[in-house]
């Protein structure tokens, strides 16, 4: 048996304070040192208003994508260096470091001469990038995600954020919604191919910059908007809310309650040949050479069609579901659970299955149905409900089926049913009972939830 390894003691008051500026370099606090410091307040949302972001590419200059790829770099050392500061302030001193000591390094970094092209840069995407790295402690101390790694350049996206001090917005009054958008340090706005305008009058909260592995510059625009919801839809001749069933696959990549059927895109195995192809040549070329950026580019380019090819068919898919259904009804897929890795026998044949869920894209499908903007409710049913093996006619529970099996005939009533409609019925059925549930307790006028799920329903009764 192993001996525990010993947690160090933490240190605070005044010790802490001298570790800080003899051991760590880290300056005393000097602006307002005679005032009591007090936590720092989020900035909140106007009232009645969303926040949205609008992604558009853009093709930076030279001389930009010189500045560009300094700011990525300067904004990768920073968040490597705050994350050696904090993890080696603990572990060799014991000392707490937060976001407000990170950003008082910061400005020692930029006045010291081995690290002075961090001037170049401007402070406030340095301070943002700081602020990420104490954001993943944040989720780290509550036990929703690992421990921070350190960014790497080949592997790591490169981005940037900007902040309201960082970027100047100029308005086009010819074209409402579009402008021009210059960053800190440069000189020239950027060449934004404005896809689709927004809002007009509304000034950006933040801008992110980022550039993917294929080479292509993107703008995320950060805004605030009022968002009007969708008119509600009712079934013909009645008030009662139009609800679907949707129950995901793979043989098809969903099914509705109606029968219909939307086939899978399979994009991997449809390039699957042309990417064993360019992996094979990457595998030739030398390590470190033109040759093999080239050809990574290349790999890059490939996911990159794939990866906006499944993008755009998810957006069209559940665009529609959104507009036409007032309730939409899902099962509560526990995907991290089947993208577990194979081990032992048939792990050949689950691995091919784990490139198939990725492929559908289950978690980016359901995230998009989450429409709490357009005043529309989404039925999370629980993953153990029965829907493949119950009757939707009689409502009897049949044996397990296996999943080659596709059509299969009730003993009860004799119905025959296709495996995934008669899922999706289930799942319409099951969902409207959740929802009536929840309305039903909810006081007169007010609206259901934008998100019903069947394991937190009595939290939602209890709130109601």
């Amino acid at each position: 048996m192993t001996d525990a390894v010993d947690q160090p003691v933490r240190v605070t008051g005044e010790e802490a304070k001298r570790i800080k500026r003899d051991a760590l370099g880290i300056a005393d606090r000097t602006k307002h040192h005679g005032r009591a410091s007090t936590a720092m307040k989020s900035r909140t949302k106007q009232p009645g208003t969303q926040q949205r972001v609008y992604r558009y590419r853009f093709y930076p200059t030279p001389s930009q994508a010189e500045q560009l790829e300094k700011t990525f770099g300067a904004c990768r050392w920073v968040y490597n260096e705050g994350l050696a500061l904090r993890t080696g302030a603990w572990e060799r001193h014991g000392v707490s470091v937060g976001f407000a000591e990170s950003c008082r390094a910061l400005t020692g970094w930029r006045q010291a001469s081995e690290t002075g092209w961090l001037r170049e840069v401007s402070s406030t995407v340095l301070q943002q990038s700081l602020r990420h790295l104490d954001g993943a402690f944040t989720r780290f101390f509550k036990q929703s995600a690992k421990y921070p790694q350190r960014k790497r350049k080949h592997r790591s996206r490169d981005s940037a954020t900007y902040v309201r001090t960082g970027f100047r917005w100029v308005e086009d009054p010819e074209l409402p919604g579009t402008g021009r958008l210059t960053l800190a340090k440069q000189s020239e706005p950027l060449d934004v191919r404005w896809s689709r305008p927004l809002p007009v009058g509304v000034d950006p909260v933040k801008v992110s910059v980022m550039r993917d592995r294929a080479g292509r510059y993107f703008v995320s625009v950060l805004v605030e908007e009022r968002i009007e919801p969708l008119p509600t839809v009712f079934l013909p001749g009645g008030r009662e809310p139009r609800a679907v069933g949707i129950d995901l696959g793979l043989a098809a990549l969903v099914t509705l309650d109606d029968g219909t059927k939307v086939d899978h895109p399979r994009l991997l195995r449809k390039y699957e040949k042309e990417l064993a192809r360019l992996q094979r040549g990457l595998h030739r070329k030398k390590k470190g050479s033109a040759n093999r950026g080239k050809a990574r580019e290349r790999i890059a380019r490939l996911y990159a069609l794939i990866s906006d090819v499944r993008r755009d068919m998810l957006d069209q898919l559940t665009t529609r579901l959104v507009r036409e259904n007032q309730v939409l009804v899902v099962e509560d897929l526990a995907i991290v659970n089947l993208l577990r890795p194979a081990t032992g026998r048939g792990r050949r044949r689950k691995a091919a299955l784990s490139r198939s869920i990725m492929d559908a894209a289950w978690g980016e499908l359901l995230r998009q149905l989450r429409c709490a903007w357009y005043g529309r409710t989404l039925v999370i049913v629980d993953r153990f409900f029965p829907s493949t093996r119950r009757c939707s006619d009689c409502h009897t529970k049949g044996p397990s089926l296996d999943v080659s099996v596709r059509e299969w005939t009730c003993a009860e009533c004799g119905a025959v049913h296709d495996r995934d409609v008669n899922a999706a019925r289930n799942l319409r059925d099951e969902g409207m009972r959740l929802y009536w549930l929840a309305a039903s307790a909810l006081p007169p006028g007010r609206r259901p939830p934008s998100v019903i799920k069947a394991s937190e329903l009595a939290d939602v009764l209890l709130a109601a």
